[in-house]
Parts: structure tokens; C-alpha cells; sequence
């Protein structure tokens, strides 16, 4: 009689533990397409999709001096086209301007000096690695560096606005070296 009492004292303890020790909290699955496949399957199955989590309000993009319904041209960062100043980058974790960065930001002044009327919108990025919190501010800190040192070539703050797009629109959607250097940048809209 006591060793069955036992068992049930100690099996009701077990999964009392078991019950309060859940583990490690994982984050929701994201879904995810499945590949395509060349040859039809016999049986289709409709992918669920979980409903958006609400976590707050939008931080997809910081727009820090908004661009007051001004008309950017958005250019192509790999071609040129559609705009004339080019990006510059940045090293891993940082919003100091490179020697090279302060060279290109230099030619930009010149442009925006010859220019008048151009305003210019720079646009903070970074690569993948951090959290979207971090890397919003990061953004931010390095549009601001670049508006600053235009701003310090005589260029005026009038036309400059900053918007930080953090992690969220990368140029290269790679998860290598190469492609986290090409986001690191700061890429220049213009509006005439």
C-alpha cells in the first residue's frame, strides 16, 4: 500500500515537472514557400498562413525628417540609372565614414553645388545580422553621418533628409560577406 502510494506521489511529481518545464520559448514559424516542383503532384494542399502578429507599431522604416510629400527619384544602386550620386558603404557595426566614402560624398557635394534645386533623401541600410531595433538606429546614425559631412562641404540642410530603412531592404538578399558589405551602405534619392 505504501509503495503504491509512492508511485503516485512521485509519478503526480514527474509530471507536474514535466507540465511547468516547457522548455525554451521558440519564436512562430515563419511560412515559408515551399520550392517549385517541375512535376505536378497528385494531391494539392492548401498552404496555411498564420495572421499577422501585431508587435507594435511599424518599424519597417524610420523617417527622422520626413520628406514633406517631396518627389524623390529612386535609382538603381547597381546601374546609376535613374539617379547621379553613388552609394558609399560602411564597415561592419559602424556609422564612420570611410576615407573612400568621404571621397564619393565629396563629388556629391560638387553635384549638389551645381544643382541647386536638387534635394537629396539619404537612406540609411545595413546588412542582415542584428535585430531590426538595432539596426533601424544604425541606419539612422549612418545617413546622418553622410548628411552631416555634406552639410559640412556647404551643402544645405534644406536639402539633405535622412530615413533609416535598417535591415529591410538589402540590395543582396545573400547571407554571405559580400552580400553584408553591399548592405551596408548609404544610397542617395534625388528629387528635383
Amino acid at each position: 500500500m505504501i509503495r503504491l502510494a509512492r508511485a503516485w506521489l512521485f509519478l503526480a511529481v514527474a509530471a507536474a515537472l514535466a507540465a511547468g518545464c516547457g522548455g525554451k520559448k521558440r519564436p512562430p514559424a515563419v511560412a515559408t514557400a515551399p520550392p517549385p516542383s517541375s512535376a505536378p503532384s497528385g494531391r494539392s494542399q492548401p498552404t496555411e498562413v498564420p495572421p499577422p502578429v501585431e508587435t507594435g507599431p511599424d518599424v519597417r522604416a524610420v523617417d527622422t525628417e520626413a520628406a514633406r510629400g517631396e518627389d524623390f527619384t529612386v535609382s538603381n544602386p547597381e546601374t546609376g540609372e535613374g539617379g547621379p550620386l553613388e552609394d558609399i558603404r560602411f564597415e561592419y557595426d559602424s556609422a564612420n565614414l570611410t576615407d573612400h566614402a568621404r571621397s564619393i560624398l565629396e563629388k556629391h557635394a560638387l553635384w549638389l553645388q551645381n544643382h541647386r534645386p536638387a534635394k537629396v533623401l539619404v537612406e540609411g541600410h545595413c546588412d542582415e545580422r542584428g535585430t531590426v531595433e538595432y539596426n533601424l538606429a544604425l541606419g539612422e546614425k549612418r545617413a546622418r553621418a553622410a548628411r552631416d559631412y555634406l552639410a559640412s562641404l556647404g551643402v544645405s540642410t534644406d536639402r539633405l533628409r535622412t530615413v533609416s530603412y535598417g535591415k529591410e531592404r538589402p540590395l543582396d538578399a545573400a547571407s554571405n560577406e559580400a552580400a553584408w558589405a553591399a548592405n551596408r551602405r548609404d544610397h542617395f534619392a534625388v528629387s528635383r
